[in-house]
């Protein structure tokens, strides 16, 4: 009855829908993947929330000693620990990061870098602030930096993806995206391989700065594509029996099409 699987035909049909299902499941599985990722990534995010900070050294590599290089980025698994670190600001080398939007508005994060003790120092982002008016691109007023030692109670980060180039546009450092190993190479003393997104600091920070959004990620977006792609798996393999079943039972049979006839009864003797 099914003897026509073996046909060139269907075996082509059969090999067709296993390598669409294999691929089905595969996409399924690098979904489940980068679900398992961001899963994470949100888990950190909110231990760290009301973690007790560490000393920055217990997290970052150690900076190196020569002016203009960064250490070793964080592994993944640091990224958002809450630290604590002690320094001073270098208003000199302030950093303008263009292009960032917060509730709607486009403007500029402001890093500093913050010199510690040792001689070396981390990119510290203090907040938001709006452009000056007449552009989202023209340069920012920013609030004066605090002398003296500083106290700064802040969250790890990673460099962003896809550096750009570093500028110098009003006798300041500007870029489009967060690359530390980036922007290290333009100052005058080794930094953390990392930067640290401010949360509080001593004396406090001030308040024309926006605190800048922490935004979970979408994890369950890729939950749902894991689903999605392996029930399609399912449904061209059912496909397949389908329409086997199908063919069996009301496709021609090896007597011919004429076979289910009910032959005519010959008139006469």
């Amino acid at each position: 009855m099914y003897r026509f699987l073996l046909t060139p035909r269907w075996l082509g049909y059969l090999a067709l829908t296993l390598a669409a299902a294999a691929v089905m499941v595969l996409l399924g599985d690098w979904q489940l993947h980068r679900y398992q990722q961001r899963a994470a990534i949100n888990g950190r995010i909110d231990a760290s929330a009301t973690a007790a900070p560490v000393p920055v050294d217990r997290v970052l590599p150690p900076a190196g000693t020569a002016a203009g290089s960064a250490g070793a980025e964080p592994p993944a698994d640091a990224e958002w620990t809450r630290v604590t670190v002690t320094g001073e600001y270098d208003p000199a080398n302030l950093i303008l990061i263009r292009g960032r939007t917060v509730d709607g508005q486009v403007g500029f994060e402001v890093l500093t870098p913050l010199r510690t003790a040792g001689g070396h120092a981390v990119l510290v982002d203090r907040g938001w602030i709006p452009p000056a008016p007449g552009a989202a691109t023209v340069l920012p007023q920013v609030p004066a930096t605090p002398s003296g030692a500083v106290t700064v109670l802040a969250r790890v980060r990673r460099s962003e993806s896809r550096p750009d180039t570093v500028q110098h546009r009003g006798g300041r450092l500007e870029s489009r995206r967060i690359s530390v190993p980036r922007l290290a190479a333009e100052l005058p003393y080794p930094v953390y391989g990392g930067y640290l997104l401010l949360d509080e600091q001593t004396p406090a920070a001030d308040p024309a700065f926006v605190a800048i959004p922490v935004e979970h990620q979408n994890d369950w977006q890729n939950a749902g594509y894991v689903v999605q792609w392996w029930l399609f798996a399912g449904m061209a393999l059912f496909g397949y029996g389908w329409a086997a079943r199908r063919e069996a039972r009301g496709g021609p049979t090896a007597a011919g099409p004429d076979a289910d006839r009910v032959p005519a009864v010959a008139a006469g003797p």
